[in-house]
């Protein structure tokens, strides 16, 4: 990490565009060309930051090892990914929930040996556990909604945003899980060596946020 840059690891795709939308609320001078960029790593000089680009699974990642100071992500992968990390803000973008779904018809009793299909398998395993239900767990990187229309699994465990992806496939929510929202997260030794740039940007976040710096509050 460069000591004078403040380098912020950012989730390709839905949050990275609510993120720097936030940021430039809060004042810093992101170039209206940057979304455009493929580049993976981008400095932004005159706001003292470095941004490194990342799938969102491996943004706890950047963070806790210290390859980046701070950096934003969703709720459903702090829990998943479980990093030594600090979650200092709730940035209130990218609105989501986890839930269990099944095909339409679907009746638990005529399940043998219950299948759930996840990205998620930590979250997934963890929440099963806790309502007494014992399920075999299998771990899919994508179109999870794919795994009960082929017979791979009775249910899954996924976000839902509008449902839409759930009802094209025949798919019916069963139960919601969790409310997602991003965060801002920060690398503790980060916390402590570049205390005054970071805490300027969760003030000015939080201004933006909730109309109040964490010092008014």
């Amino acid at each position: 990490m460069q000591e004078d840059l403040l380098t912020v690891a950012m989730p390709k795709g839905r949050i990275f565009d609510e993120a720097v939308d936030l940021l430039r609320k809060a004042d810093y001078p992101i170039p209206p060309e940057f979304e455009d960029s493929r580049k993976l790593i981008i400095d932004v000089p005159e706001a003292n930051l470095r941004f490194i680009l990342a799938k969102p699974m491996d943004v706890p990642t950047y963070v806790e090892h210290g390859v980046a100071d701070v950096g934003v992500a969703g709720k459903d992968v702090m829990i998943e990914e479980k990093r030594d990390i600090y979650e200092v803000l709730d940035l209130k973008i990218s609105a989501c929930y986890m839930a269990v779904a099944a095909r339409k018809g679907y009746n638990k009793s005529h399940e043998v040996a219950p299948k759930i299909a996840s990205k998620y398998p930590n979250l997934t395993s963890e929440y099963f556990r806790q309502k007494g239900e014992q399920v075999e767990i299998i771990k899919l990187n994508g179109s999870i909604e794919l795994a009960p229309i082929v017979g791979l699994a009775d249910r899954i465990v996924d976000i839902v945003s509008t449902g839409q992806t759930l009802k094209e496939n025949g798919l019916v929510e069963i139960e919601e899980m969790i409310q997602i929202t991003s965060r801002f997260i920060v690398n503790p030794v980060s916390y402590r060596t570049k205390a005054a740039m970071i805490d300027t940007m969760v003030d000015r976040l939080d201004e933006v946020i909730n109309g109040k710096g964490r010092e008014a509050e």
